[in-house]
């Protein structure tokens, strides 16, 4: 798939999240019970009307080193802590972007095109990106990632 990568300003949103701490290559099994316990919490709140699964990154120094994960869902208004549940903020700021369309295996190269991008028009990542999920379907070709890494 070929990628655009463009750059924006985005303000900063709110989100719903479990913080855990994971490997790069182990966040596919770590998401699911991070999110199960941001889902009970919000069916008590049912005012609440969450967004789109949301995974914020706090990028490590290092690959080899654990990295902090945020995985929750959008919320428009700001909630108090909840066991693990709490709110955090994406920030705000110039990021570059892009969209996956199609199964979330292959979602490691639009992060490598935003890398590629930045590498050549010589911008620095920050150390933190997010991804924006957005409605689900069976059919793996219309899914659809927004991906944000904020610049340096």
């Amino acid at each position: 798939m070929k990628y655009k990568v463009v750059v924006t300003i985005s303000g900063e949103g709110l989100v719903a999240a479990v913080r855990t701490s994971v490997r790069i290559g182990d966040v596919a099994s770590a998401w699911k019970l991070a999110l199960d316990q941001v889902c009970d919490y919000l069916r008590t709140r049912k005012e609440m009307r969450p967004g789109h699964n949301l995974f914020l990154y706090h990028h490590p120094d290092s690959r080899d080193d654990a990295m902090i994960v945020d995985f929750g869902f959008q919320i428009a208004s700001p909630i108090d802590r909840h066991g693990n549940v709490q709110c955090v903020v994406t920030p705000g700021g110039e990021v570059a972007s892009t969209v996956h369309v199609g199964p979330y295996d292959r979602l490691a190269e639009a992060h490598s095109a935003i890398h590629a991008w930045c590498a050549a028009d010589g911008r620095r990542i920050a150390q933190t990106s997010w991804e924006t999920y957005g409605d689900w379907s069976t059919d793996p070709a219309m899914l659809e990632t927004k991906i944000k890494y904020l610049l340096a």
